[in-house]
């Protein structure tokens, strides 16, 4: 078979005239449609492989890259908020209300005397304690003999086993707080740095760093919130409300939150507060049939002022810990 191109030539040589329009043009480059796939389907092969994800999280201050990975609860070691919390004015004044009271307990001692009294006092106490103690330890004894109790414990280690291998969130954070990166580029020169982060700890971070290149940073469609587009959504009403914007900002949010520690948030949107009602009405809608129904009557309950001011706090909370590397 002759080549592409020399075929062409000749055609064009033999016959000056314009090619009928029914005659298919000949070209061996690869159509950039094509090339865009492939490259699409080798990134989120990598991603997938890797098990990690590109986020893009939308805020008032701007839009960002970051990453975020699913493991077991005991495989992940939570970020250290100590220095963030430090830094806090409103952590910082309760600690130091904390410590006053402290220290108005504390008991000075000022004579031999009194401390002599003090002394055999808390030898008194002491003796005591170990009666205590020792009726305790019978105590125990007996409760280790009964069967319920020991249901009971077996019980509890198997809960705890089950909530350590619960999936929980991770993202790419330090001491507390998110790194957003504004380029595809800053994010993939911040993972090739070798600068510590949370996500470092996983198994597949070494490998990720060698492989990634800017054009894999491409989140997908569920992969992109719009938390700036949140409070103002709310505030035009039930009759505007858009479900999947609401109902994707509640699951970043909520992720946000464990993995960085934000226990105010995550009560915020805990079962039976008012920002979950919002959530399982919108869910209702979405899912169609006779819950979009009542979605829809539960929905008309909730305010919207109510529901604006809470999703600001939220959306504020989460802004205070994001730390922006570009």
């Amino acid at each position: 078979m002759g080549n592409p191109k020399h075929t062409e030539v000749s055609v064009a040589r033999q016959s000056p005239q314009r090619p009928d329009a029914d005659e298919p043009e000949l070209d061996d480059a690869p159509a950039e449609s094509d090339t865009a796939t492939v490259s699409a389907e080798a990134a989120r092969a990598l991603w997938d492989e890797l098990r990690i994800d590109p986020v893009e999280i939308a805020l008032p201050a701007g839009t960002g890259y970051t990453l975020r990975a699913y493991r077991p609860a005991r495989e992940l070691t939570p970020t250290d908020v100590a220095e963030r919390d430090q830094d806090d004015p409103f952590l910082a004044r309760r600690q130091a209300a904390e410590d006053d009271e402290e220290d108005d307990e504390a008991v000075v001692i000022l004579d031999e005397e009194v401390a002599q009294e003090f002394a055999e006092s808390d030898e008194e106490e002491a003796k005591g304690r170990r009666r205590d103690a020792t009726d305790d330890e019978e105590e125990a004894k007996g409760r280790r003999r009964d069967a319920t109790d020991d249901e009971d414990a077996e019980t509890d280690a198997a809960d705890k086993d089950e909530a350590g291998d619960e999936e929980v969130p991770a993202f790419l954070s330090h001491r507390g707080k998110l790194l957003l990166f504004q380029t595809p580029e800053s994010l993939v020169s911040f993972i090739r740095s070798g600068a510590p982060n949370d996500l470092s700890q996983l198994d597949s971070w070494n490998e990720l760093s060698e492989r990634v290149e800017p054009a894999d940073i491409a989140p997908l469609e569920e992969d992109i919130y719009e938390l700036d587009l949140v409070v103002e959504n709310l505030r035009g009403g039930h009759d505007t409300w858009d479900p999947t914007l609401l109902i994707e900002a509640g699951e970043v949010a909520r992720d946000l939150a464990y993995a960085l520690r934000l226990p105010a948030v995550l009560d915020m949107l805990s079962a039976g507060s008012s920002l979950d009602d919002l959530d399982e009405s919108l869910r209702a809608t979405v899912n169609g049939g006779v819950g979009a129904f009542f979605g829809r009557r539960r929905l008309k309950k909730i305010g919207a002022q109510t529901a604006s001011l809470g999703w600001r706090t939220i959306v504020g909370k989460i802004s205070a810990v994001v730390d922006w590397r570009d």
